[in-house]
């Protein structure tokens, strides 16, 4: 009998438990369902959707394109694109560059970064440049910063406010000197628009950073930002390693730029085009005909 106490069992009977993805993850057909990157709860798209892209549990703002963005701010089919022609070429011959680009083209179904026109909020013309990051982050290149500057050109001929949206990660290092030049060149735009008594509403949207940061999207007469966009020139790992101290957890964020002054307000998304008609109509822009 003692024998047999000690004896290997030939086979042991466990409790299962189920898995992460059985216990958390609900069964929900794949591309029906999205993760929020803040707060990490499982949400429908749709849900997603009809919430203008704004999770409904913890207010994460996602990125949106170009097009979502004509549909959330302006009148519906009075947005009228302006200078598509105007594409990136490879000034430097970067390794590489022309393929990614092609292959961005496809993948994103856009020419370039940035999306330029002219259009109706709340019946009131204006005109919009709206910066894309899914477009290599909305890198500022020769074609993004010469559409943006014949925007402000075209704001500035037809007497008209300007609102640009910015999304970017900053200047396109595969061109190098030419892309650091569109700096230059918006913002002396911007000045001449700005000397005429024209109104320019900057909207930052997550992220902005970099080049555009230090030209244009700083330049604005009213600076307001969505809930948690990201907005700064160096990245926090370059700061900290640069003064050798830790940054508080949220430096770069609208709320901590809101605080130190550096931008006028923080709107959400689905208050953005009302705020904007309001802001609009405070200065003096009519309803249009």
């Amino acid at each position: 009998m003692l024998k047999n106490l000690f004896r290997k069992k030939e086979c042991t009977t466990i409790q299962s438990t189920p898995s992460y993805s059985e216990a958390i993850i609900p069964n929900i057909p794949n591309g029906k369902w999205i993760n929020c990157k803040k707060c990490k709860n499982i949400i429908y798209i749709e849900d997603i959707e009809n919430n203008s892209y704004i999770c409904p549990k913890c207010n994460y703002h996602f990125n949106i394109s170009t097009y979502e963005r004509v549909r959330e701010i302006f009148d519906n089919k009075s947005f009228h694109v302006m200078f598509e022609d105007v594409v990136g070429t490879d000034p430097l011959k970067f390794p590489k560059y022309k393929q990614k680009i092609e292959k961005i083209r496809k993948n994103v179904n856009r020419t370039e970064g940035v999306l330029c026109g002219v259009g109706n909020i709340n019946h009131k013309k204006v005109v919009a440049a709206i910066m894309d990051s899914s477009f290599m982050m909305g890198s500022m290149g020769c074609a993004v910063g010469e559409r943006i500057t014949r925007t402000v050109e075209y704001a500035l001929n037809n007497s008209l406010p300007l609102i640009i949206f910015s999304a970017s990660g900053g200047a396109r290092m595969q061109e190098g000197i030419l892309s650091l030049m569109q700096m230059a060149k918006t913002s002396a735009a911007i000045a001449k628009h700005s000397e005429k008594g024209l109104l320019y509403i900057s909207v930052i949207t997550n992220p902005t950073t970099g080049g555009v940061t230090a030209s244009f999207a700083m330049l604005g007469d009213i600076i307001i930002a969505e809930p948690g966009a990201t907005l700064g020139f160096a990245g926090k790992r370059v700061i900290e390693n640069t003064i050798n101290e830790k940054v508080p957890e949220n430096f770069q964020t609208a709320e901590f730029m809101l605080e130190k002054g550096f931008i006028d307000d923080i709107v959400s998304r689905k208050k953005l085009k009302n705020y904007l008609s309001k802001l609009l109509e405070l200065h003096g822009v009519m309803d249009c005909e």
